[in-house]
């Protein structure tokens, strides 16, 4: 019997990688949908030849025609969502970030693991499934010698036109606690240098103002166009994250970490080199077998059929993510360091 999905939310991300990873699955069936309305549903449905337009999140996750739910909302909605799915018998596999803060993000854990039998997982920070595992094994191997220093950056202009309208990610009411691409990225310096230890944060609302596309009226900006983080990874090294989009010609997205025998520069599109101390600047080359490119949906699908622990990425470690995430934004509206 095939394994019939249900999506919850059918935006970008799921009609460009979830759908098209999906049905790359062997016995796997898109069978429903349930977007924000009945109409954008139906576009979807009609567009990917999916059979059942629900009439809400909470008739898909009532259905028995479904064995699974991809949660697409965006993140004031994961929470409530994932949370339904998972008492309705649903695996579940949520979009990032994980939800709008810690404490939802702490409910949909406790949900999992109320829910054992069940997988959980979320869509994961995408940009080093090239490198990722094999900057892990350089710096555990002590390539770098001992890291000192990181340098997390994100530098470009999209903010700049106050004319463009108003997008989700600019509501603190749709994005919660989550700042542009903070989030991402700490989940990827998770992964290879381990957890952050305390934070302190600054930021800055450059355009105060845009276009609400749907009232027709101008709203209120209220996520920064400007964020820097700094603050101690739990090894000791100092970190320093600077995200803007105000910021054209900026150095697009790049992570140096700093070591006392050697640097290694990453930068967006998965390259990197290590550069030893006196010595000369060679390319980060994949471990063989490492390289393993986009693979959500198959994950998810194996994690169900075979009982394959989930790794990219569990609950657990969004709530490792969504700590940060909420300690540098308590930091940013009330000052002071934050204690992870």
């Amino acid at each position: 019997m095939a394994l019939r999905i249900g999506l919850i939310g059918a935006g970008a991300n799921t009609a460009s990688q979830h759908i098209p990873g999906f049905r790359r699955c062997p016995g796997v069936d898109v069978t429903g949908v349930a977007n924000r309305t009945e109409a954008s549903s139906r576009r979807i449905a009609d567009q990917f030849g999916i059979a059942t337009v629900f009439s809400s999140p909470e008739a898909l996750c009532a259905s028995p025609d479904i064995d699974a739910v991809c949660i697409g909302t965006w993140p004031y909605k994961h929470r409530e969502f994932t949370i339904m799915a998972l008492e309705a018998g649903k695996h579940v596999l949520c979009e990032a970030r994980m939800a709008t803060d810690l404490e939802a993000a702490e409910d949909m854990l406790a949900a999992s693991e109320r829910n054992p039998g069940l997988v959980s997982q979320l869509v994961p920070a995408p940009f080093d499934f090239r490198l990722g595992p094999t900057i892990t094994r350089l710096i555990a191997e002590g390539a770098l010698g001992d890291v000192l220093e990181v340098a997390v950056t994100l530098l470009n202009g999209s903010s700049l036109d106050a004319s463009v309208p108003l997008h989700w990610r600019q509501r603190a009411d749709y994005s919660g606690k989550n700042v542009m691409m903070f989030g991402i990225f700490v989940e990827v310096i998770q992964r290879w240098l381990g957890d952050h230890r305390d934070v302190l944060a600054s930021g800055d609302i450059v355009v105060p103002r845009r276009l609400d596309t749907e009232t027709g009226a101008e709203a209120e900006v209220t996520v920064p166009d400007v964020y820097v983080v700094t603050g101690h990874l739990a090894r000791g090294a100092r970190i320093t994250y600077h995200f803007s989009s105000v910021a054209a010609g900026g150095d697009a997205s790049t992570i140096t970490v700093f070591g006392s025998k050697a640097t290694l520069r990453w930068r967006m599109g998965d390259t990197a080199v290590i550069h030893p101390h006196g010595g000369q600047p060679a390319e980060v080359t994949p471990d063989a077998g490492t390289d393993r490119g986009w693979k959500v949906e198959e994950d998810f699908v194996a994690s169900i059929r075979d009982g394959a622990p989930v790794k990219l990425t569990s609950f657990a470690d969004g709530v490792r993510y969504m700590r940060v995430i909420d300690a540098a934004h308590n930091s940013y509206t009330g000052g002071g360091v934050r204690t992870i």
